[in-house]
Order: structure tokens, then C-alpha cells, then sequence
């Protein structure tokens, strides 16, 4: 059997932080995810000139939910860094697009799952050129409006962090769709 090679982001510093948001230390993302630390994530809704809602699939080598669909890009925030610095160096990065404005925070919440917590903020950009998925990240990428993603959200395989930040902004938004 050959030998498996640790994930490339294991090794990513973060900081850790309580139930309320407060830094109560550091760790590598991958004994983060071992140990089950409470860190921070940040979700970014990213939107093309027609309104249409960037969804991907995630590449078979992601730490966490690998090869699942997900209407989010995003990410782990490093040690140090703010969300809306997060936000924007993750959706430049996975849309392969420079230059994209300040992704706009929405809201945060507390994700919680069996093995899996991290404090989550929700953001929304609008990107109007072309974009380049980044290989490592995404496998498989469109566009789809708001009811063409309501309409796959039962049919797909869905990230679980991420749906639930899906529902939530329905929610926020005042219920299905914009």
C-alpha cells in the first residue's frame, strides 16, 4: 500500500477560540480538525454580472468535506488574520480572480456538527470577469440562479457547513430565494 500523503493545508496555523469568537490559542489546521479546537471559517456567496450564484465541487483531495458540492467559496481563517481579510484572499484565490472587491460581511454563527465546530461569517461578492477556479480546490464549477440552486439542493451532495450557512441566509434574507 502506498504511503498517504499528509493534506496540504493540515499544516496552515489557526487560531483557536472559544464559544463566544475570543482567541484562547493556536494550532495546525490538521490537529485543529484531530482534536476537534473550535476555530474560524469564512463562507462567501459569489455572484457573476447576471446574478447567477457561483457553485462548485470540491477537488478529492480537500481536508474536509472532499468532492461535495458546495454554493460557497472559502475557508479557514489563518492565525491573525480578520474574516474580511479571510474572505477576500479565499475568494480571490478559489475564483482565481485578483483584484475582486471587499467581499461584504453578512452574519456569523456558531457551526456545530458531531466532530466538527467553527465559528462561521458569512459574506457575499460580486465578481464580474471571467473566473478561474483554483485546481486544487475546485473540480467542477457553474453558475446557477436562485432557483436552479434551489432546485439542485436535493438532488446534490451537499458540504453540511455549508447548507447550513445556505439556510441560514435564506433565513436571514427573510426566506427562500433573494
Amino acid at each position: 500500500m502506498a504511503e498517504q500523503q499528509e493534506p496540504r493545508s493540515a499544516g496552515e496555523l489557526l487560531d483557536i477560540v472559544d464559544e463566544t469568537d475570543r482567541v484562547v490559542g493556536q494550532a495546525l489546521r490538521g490537529e485543529a480538525y484531530a482534536r476537534n479546537l473550535r476555530h474560524r471559517c469564512v463562507f462567501v456567496l459569489a455572484r457573476d454580472a447576471a446574478d447567477r450564484i457561483f457553485v462548485h465541487r470540491r477537488t478529492a483531495e480537500k481536508l474536509v468535506f472532499p468532492s461535495l458540492h458546495d454554493m460557497f467559496v472559502g475557508g479557514v481563517v489563518g492565525a491573525g488574520e480578520s474574516y474580511e481579510e479571510a474572505a477576500l484572499r479565499e475568494a480571490e484565490e478559489e475564483l482565481g480572480v485578483p483584484g475582486l472587491p471587499r467581499p461584504v460581511p453578512l452574519f456569523k454563527f456558531l457551526y456545530e456538527a458531531p466532530g466538527q465546530t467553527w465559528w462561521s461569517y458569512v459574506h457575499e461578492v460580486r465578481c464580474s470577469r471571467p473566473v478561474a477556479p483554483q485546481v486544487e480546490e475546485v473540480a467542477w464549477h457553474t453558475f446557477l440562479t436562485d432557483e436552479e440552486l434551489a432546485e439542485r439542493l436535493t438532488e446534490w451532495t451537499w458540504v453540511p457547513d455549508g447548507l447550513e450557512a445556505y439556510r441560514r441566509l435564506q433565513e436571514w434574507r427573510g426566506g427562500p430565494g433573494r
